[in-house]
């Protein structure tokens, strides 16, 4: 066996967990928030759009922040996507994933497109 140690960034964490987070059912998006930046300052952590880590050699830790399409039920996507990113990290990196906390930050509401009557006309 090779001497050496292998350190994944966390950035490579965050981007699995929000990729694994994107292609769950009924998460709509990932929330950012104003504090987003602040957050990343004081805590030191790294922060992408709506995903936070701790990763640690053998450990890592998630926080999730998610808009949920609306009719769905939110404890069930909070499940899944716990589930989804869990195993995302996991296969992938090698770390146990200790905890992925999800936050619900707001619900999207399917967008309507007014339609417009053309004259019959001219």
């Amino acid at each position: 066996m090779t001497e050496g140690t292998v350190r994944i960034a966390d950035d490579v964490v965050a981007l699995i967990a929000s990729i694994a987070a994107s292609d769950t059912h009924g998460v709509a998006g990932m929330s950012g928030g104003i504090t987003e930046g602040l957050a990343k300052r004081v805590s030191g952590k790294n922060v992408h759009k709506g995903v936070s880590v701790e990763v640690g050699n053998v450990e890592t830790a998630i926080d999730l922040r998610i808009i949920v399409k609306y009719g769905e039920k939110i404890d069930e996507v909070c499940r899944r996507l716990q589930e989804n990113v869990k195993d995302a990290v996991e296969s992938m990196t090698g770390l146990k994933v200790v905890e992925v906390n999800v936050k619900v930050e707001g619900v999207e509401f399917e967008k309507v497109v007014p339609v417009v009557e053309e004259p019959r006309t001219k």
